[in-house]
């Protein structure tokens, strides 16, 4: 496996609606919502699979999980009911893909042999790329949403909590052993060993890996420094290596990403297997990155990368949401004519639309959407990101075992920069792991997403600090904006960036008018706070003037309307799925002088000269 490969990327109209009411068994009052899903292209199997297939991801085992109480009650912490207060959204039972009705994005993962042989429980990508918003009853399912209600740090200390509750007390752990069938001495002292290692590791996760400043709240997480920590600190065994947290940032949606040239926030990475591998790594996918030589077990994992792959495929042909106006009211289309003249005139050149535009061929002669990487210093909001070791070139961490494994001229050498070590670590995992699914080479090919521009040169990374604006259908399903999520509705991101606010709470509750989330408090209580440390509301202005942080002129109010409207409108279509690989016509992005990197040479690295 190429080892640059592995380095470049850890850096990083009508609506079609089927509404019914869930039939889920929760415990929490959800079982009987009216459920609404915008066609998206998906098949109610397609949803399943996209729900439950595993990642690799084995944070502890799975009848453990299943039988475990809260810590302050005998409720299981499995519940729906429980499971809800995360922010995760529970799910009915499937004889084939969930039997055991867990929530969506907690899945089976079933390791067939080696040290870690059984059946584990983890998180998939589900868990945060999936939403649901509540409007006056109604649910509206998002697939491929963010979920803006998943406290991925609260659900960590509740189960933190809940392991060492039942180690410590008695008679939870008697009910607890009871449920499971063990019930004899021998049965129950295996179980109390299990029992005790996950809750050691997941209790180091808690308060060492994910250790944060402020309590980042539902929404959010910093993934790269958790991947980090979780990586070149834990699985390394290098405390050293450990670093704060410190910007929190949404999950994006993903429909139209595979599609994408570049993907993430910070548009570093092109490769959906090095994507997807690097986020399973981070979330509890075990790995061994201290033994001796990959002889001795280095490099052994449980990452899943057939169902990455699997995944992948799906979110290739998944359409984008189209306002479901029978919900959430009609749209004014002669208004959302004119916030259509005024996108083009104002937002078009960074975030693109159907029918997009796209890169020069790759591989095979796959195109790409194209869509503007645009410098910190220009769009100007909050920095914290790119100060993640992922970014870091210098030699800044201790290597461990990967010291003989590092790529010249760092072989041998005891400190090295965080890019370097992560290269070296997952180039082992995945090749090993790869190697076991014996992919033809059409298959590699696809899952690397034919990543390479043709026929061999290296793409480089088009902007280093730099925000990526993705695909703007859709996106009246995924507040709040910014990649922080520091603001609450569209309509705030298009007031000069004084003028939004401060603080505001995350509510459940959708507002339809201003596209956005419920800030009242009604429907949430968490307070986000702006002035806190990667919690910046800052940049993307629109406001008279010039200097970092300003994209465009102040717009009137009336202005302001028409571009929400406008943006309700996009998708025109249900089901409106970009063709994986370009269409027959492409909209060359790179011979459209309205495109930003186009209009502001030498933004991009690696343009391609025409």
């Amino acid at each position: 496996m190429d080892r640059t490969r592995l380095k470049l990327g850890v850096l990083m109209g009508a609506v079609g609606l089927v509404a019914y009411a869930s039939a889920s068994s929760g415990q929490d009052g959800y079982s009987n919502k009216t459920m609404v899903y915008p066609d998206q292209g998906w098949s109610v199997e397609d949803r399943l699979r996209y729900y439950n297939t595993s990642q690799g991801s084995a944070a502890l085992w799975y009848d453990i999980f299943l039988h475990l109480e809260n810590a302050d009650d005998e409720q299981l912490f499995r519940s729906d009911a429980t499971m809800r207060g995360y922010g995760l959204v529970p799910q009915e039972s499937d004889p084939v893909y969930n039997p055991d009705g867990l929530p969506i994005g907690i899945t089976r993962t079933s390791v067939a042999e080696g040290r870690w042989k059984g059946d584990w429980v983890g998180l998939t990508c589900a868990a945060c790329h999936d939403a649901e918003l509540e409007y006056k009853g109604t649910t509206i399912k998002i697939s491929g949403g963010n979920n803006k209600d998943v406290d991925f740090h609260a659900l960590i200390q509740g189960l933190d909590d809940a392991l060492a509750a039942t180690a410590a007390d008695e008679a939870k752990f008697r009910r607890f052993a009871e449920r499971i069938g063990s019930a004899d001495d021998a049965g129950r002292q295996a179980l109390r060993g299990r029992l005790e290692e996950n809750a050691a590791s997941v209790h180091k996760y808690n308060e060492v890996v994910a250790l944060t400043p402020s309590t980042v709240g539902p929404g959010r997480v910093d993934a790269l420094r958790l991947i980090h920590n979780q990586v070149q600190s834990n699985w390394m065994d290098v405390p050293q290596n450990w670093v704060a947290p410190l910007a929190p940032a949404k999950p994006s949606f993903v429909w139209n990403i595979p599609q994408s040239a570049w993907a993430q926030w910070s548009g570093v990475l092109s490769d959906p297997l090095l994507r997807n591998g690097g986020e399973s790594v981070g979330v509890f996918v075990r790995l061994d990155a201290t033994s001796p030589s990959p002889e001795e077990g280095l490099f052994e994992s449980t990452i899943d990368f057939r169902g990455q792959i699997d995944i992948e495929e799906l979110l290739r042909r998944l359409a984008p949401p189209p306002w479901p106006e029978e919900v959430l009211g009609e749209i004014d289309q002669e208004l959302a004519a004119a916030g259509a003249a005024l996108f083009s005139e104002n937002c078009a050149s960074c975030h693109s639309t159907w029918p997009h535009r796209w890169s020069e061929p790759r591989k095979q002669g796959k195109r790409f959407i194209e869509n503007a990487i645009v410098a910190v210093d220009v769009v100007g909001t909050d920095p914290g990101q790119f100060d993640s070791p992922q970014f870091e070139s210098r030699p800044t961490v201790k290597t461990g075992r990967m010291a003989e494994h590092l790529p010249e001229p760092d072989t041998g050498a005891r400190l090295a920069s965080p890019p370097t070590v992560f290269a070296a670590l997952t180039e082992g995992v995945y090749y090993k792991a790869l190697q076991a699914l014996g992919l033809s080479e059409e298959e590699l090919l696809s899952a690397h997403g034919y990543g390479q521009v043709y026929p061999e040169e290296l793409e480089p990374v088009p902007v280093i600090g730099g925000y990526k604006a993705n695909p703007a259908e859709g996106m009246w399903a995924v507040p709040p904006y910014l990649h922080n999520g520091s603001v609450p509705s569209l309509y705030e991101l298009l007031l000069p960036a004084s003028e939004r606010s401060k603080t505001f709470f995350i509510g459940r509750e959708y507002d339809p008018v201003k596209l956005g989330i419920d800030t009242s408090g009604a429907s949430g209580t968490f307070l986000y706070d702006t002035t806190l440390i990667g919690n910046s509301n800052t940049g993307h202005s629109f406001e008279n003037g010039a200097g970092r942080g300003v994209i465009g002129r102040l717009l009137n109010d009336d202005e302001r309307w028409a571009l929400i409207e406008y943006m309700k409108s996009i998708p025109s279509e249900p089901g409106q799925i970009s063709p994986f690989g370009g269409p027959e016509n492409p909209v060359q992005a790179w011979k459209d002088d309205t495109f930003y990197h186009v209009k502001n040479p030498g933004t991009y690295n690696g343009a391609p000269r025409l």
